[in-house]
């Protein structure tokens, strides 16, 4: 977003919504007329988004009824839709794009069309093996998972993650998406789809500096009202990876949270005895991996549970899960929060955040 942009999103603004369907790499419109909507994420799903819009069914002459038509833009025959959110800049509309979405399903109601998307990992989800996957003796983590998500979706490697390669008997059977996960696991990885439509592999982190920061000071600030909330459901202390090396010997790494201002802190006020999540994997063949399997595995339960604070806002159509917010307000001051959930109104409306304190 300009500059322009992000100074006319920290208060009331003019937005506008713009879809474009394709179909096989081939445009079929760049005009789908949206009356209202709204973007769900959540980076606790197997698929993130989820994507709701409303229709007219006639527009400008046009029928937006799929009806059987195969081809048409708003079937559910592999169309998939490139969604941008417009903010008046002043001289016009500056568009924000939020990416690209599969029609999942549309019904016709009297003058409106429902149409819903979900995230291209949608793809991989439902794309089962066929038969067991093996890799070959050449194969490497990289090369593993350009087979099971290529041709769907182009993958792109964080320069950061080391390759290496896969152990010798490694079979998946069923979940393609399963033996992705597991592989990204023992990597220290995680996935994303990004607005391109590109899925990145990345290295499992909080790191880097906040991208926006919010208050509800009341001449400046964007945040409408707060909550909190705590449990103790999916709350771990420790971590332990099991693998097995090259002569069939168990190992594992064990990782433990020492963080003096994490509340689920190792022997501290949460649990004097340790509380462990436990997981194996074949890919596992060193002491080491398992160790950088595990912390990168508590960075992930960390999304989970841990200090949450719910926000309502004014919409910003530049956050998308994961963004790193600075955040001054409900008792923090300036403090690094990730955001973990978002609800993205395509009318006017607030915005919901969920976000993890840091």
């Amino acid at each position: 977003m300009s500059t322009t942009a992000l100074a006319v999103v920290q208060g009331s603004y003019t937005m506008a919504m713009r879809a474009e369907s394709w179909l096989g790499g081939q445009l079929l419109t760049d005009d789908i007329p949206i009356a209202e909507g709204s973007e769900s994420r959540d980076r606790s799903l197997a698929v993130p988004e989820q994507i709701s819009l409303t229709i007219p069914r006639r527009d400008q002459g046009y029928d937006w009824d799929p009806g059987t038509d195969p081809t048409h833009p708003l079937a559910a025959y592999g169309q998939v839709l490139r969604i941008d959110y417009g903010v008046d800049v002043g001289n016009g509309y500056e568009w924000i794009n939020r990416g690209w979405f599969l029609i999942t399903d549309s019904a016709t109601d009297g003058d409106t069309v429902t149409v819903n998307c979900a995230g291209l990992l949608t793809l991989i989800d439902e794309a089962t093996l066929v038969s067991p996957f093996q890799p070959s003796s050449s194969d490497t983590l990289a090369s593993v998972v350009r087979a099971l998500i290529e041709p769907a979706l182009t993958v792109s490697f964080d320069g950061t993650l080391v390759d290496r390669a896969v152990p010798l008997g490694m079979q998946w059977d069923s979940d393609r998406l399963g033996a992705v996960t597991e592989v990204l696991t023992s990597w220290g990885a995680a996935e994303r789809v990004t607005e391109d439509g590109y899925l990145l592999i990345e290295p499992v982190s909080d790191a880097g500096a906040p991208v926006l920061s919010i208050s509800d000071d009341r001449d400046t600030g964007t945040v409408v009202r707060w909550a909190g909330s705590t449990t103790r459901d999916g709350a771990y202390t420790c971590v332990v990876a099991q693998g097995e090396d090259a002569n069939g010997n168990q190992i594992q790494g064990v990782v433990y949270d020492i963080s003096s201002t994490s509340p689920y802190q190792f022997g501290g006020d949460f649990n004097p005895l340790p509380v462990p999540y436990m997981f194996q994997s074949s890919l596992l063949t060193t002491v080491a991996q398992c160790r950088a399997s595990a912390a990168a595995q508590l960075a992930l339960l960390r999304r989970q549970a841990f200090r949450r604070l719910a926000v309502t806002m004014v919409p910003h159509p530049g956050l998308v899960t994961g963004d790193v917010l600075a955040v001054t307000g409900a008792g923090l001051t300036n403090a690094r929060c990730a955001i973990e959930q978002l609800a993205l109104p395509y009318s006017p409306g607030e915005m919901n955040l969920t976000l993890r304190v840091l």
